[in-house]
């Protein structure tokens, strides 16, 4: 016992030589005291169950698309012929000709469905990134909450749209294509340079995205500098788990139970550690010097107002205090007698 005491106490000591070792302790312990998985798998179940919605939008999308190029669709139908012979090809190609003639109706409830699961999905993920912040703001009214929660979509929306063209440019092929139109890629070494690149283009896209989550989502005051270090540690995480997970699902997919389940599986166990790091990276900046710093307004005066009661007594209870009155007197009369 003394021996684990002491390893306690050695490594509480090198903790708190090194500040940013003990800010990443301090972090960590925000994370479990704040129940940081319990909320990484509530965003997830919430997460899945918005991407239906967003299913049925882009069912209706490639209908428009197919409706628009007959050429397109014969092509279509002709592959499933040949890939699906029998019955079962006629009748996949029947319910992609009436997807096609409802693709209005669908597209409709789409967006509908996707507005409703989309704020839904926007006000757990704000609350749980609050949950890393222990001071609580004052509600506000649901009307303003649903406003406010539909900006913040809109802006996540926006910054999605920027990461995503990020790491367009940033992808292998759209780089390999820059360089043989500038006449670089007979270089020595332009393979290397174009993966370094990719790289970080990718690295910035993600760190765009959680900067902005960190950063604008909580509905407590943030610092921006300290949300901007916070999403650069989780951009850096959140690669290198990309790139893990990219290895896992080459190895996983080639078996058939993998090609059956992989993609819902893959899809959830991706969710799950991506809230992870978002929410790790939040409590980091919730424990962040800058923050602390921060100086919050004091509570109200406490007003003391006593209040006094006026009961009126039952008859029995009356009748009693009457009776006890009366033997006291007597007792006193009595020994006033005696002396």
């Amino acid at each position: 016992m003394q021996l684990i005491d002491n390893i306690t106490a050695a490594l509480q000591r090198e903790v708190r030589r090194r500040p940013w070792l003990h800010h990443l302790v301090r972090a960590g312990e925000r994370y479990q005291d704040q129940r940081g998985d319990y909320f990484a798998a509530g965003i997830t179940y919430f997460t899945v169950l918005s991407l239906f919605p967003l299913l049925m939008v882009a069912f209706s999308v490639a209908g428009f698309v197919l409706a628009g190029h007959p050429d397109w669709l014969n092509e279509l139908q002709d592959k499933v012929v040949e890939n699906v012979p029998g019955d079962f090809g006629t009748q996949i190609n029947d319910l992609i000709s009436k997807a096609i003639g409802s693709r209005g109706t669908v597209g409709v409830l789409g967006l509908l469905a996707g507005l409703y699961s989309g704020l839904g999905w926007i006000a757990n993920l704000r609350a749980a990134l609050t949950e890393q912040w222990v001071a609580k703001s004052p509600d506000d009214p649901w009307w303003k909450t649903k406003l406010s929660d539909l900006g913040a979509l809109i802006g996540l929306g926006l910054a999605f749209v920027v990461s995503l063209g990020l790491s367009a440019i940033g992808s292998g092929g759209f780089a390999k294509r820059i360089a043989d139109a500038i006449g670089l890629s007979h270089l020595p070494g332009a393979g290397m340079a174009l993966a370094l690149v990719s790289m970080l283009l990718g690295w910035v896209a993600s760190w765009a995205v959680f900067a902005w989550m960190i950063a604008r989502l909580p509905r407590e005051p943030v610092s921006l500098r300290s949300a901007f270090k916070a999403a650069a540690l989780a951009a850096i995480a959140f690669e290198i788990f990309k790139l893990i997970a990219a290895i896992y699902l080459r190895a996983v997919m080639t078996s058939p139970v993998g090609a059956t389940f992989g993609s819902i599986i893959g899809l959830m166990v991706f969710s799950y550690v991506t809230f992870r790091i978002l929410l790790l990276a939040t409590a980091w900046a919730a424990t962040s010097k800058l923050n602390a710093q921060q100086v919050h307004p004091a509570p109200g005066p406490v007003v003391i107002a006593p209040r006094v009661v006026d009961s009126p007594l039952s008859p029995s209870a009356g009748a009693a205090l009457f009776g006890a009155g009366a033997l006291s007197a007597l007792a006193l009369v009595l020994i006033g007698k005696r002396r």
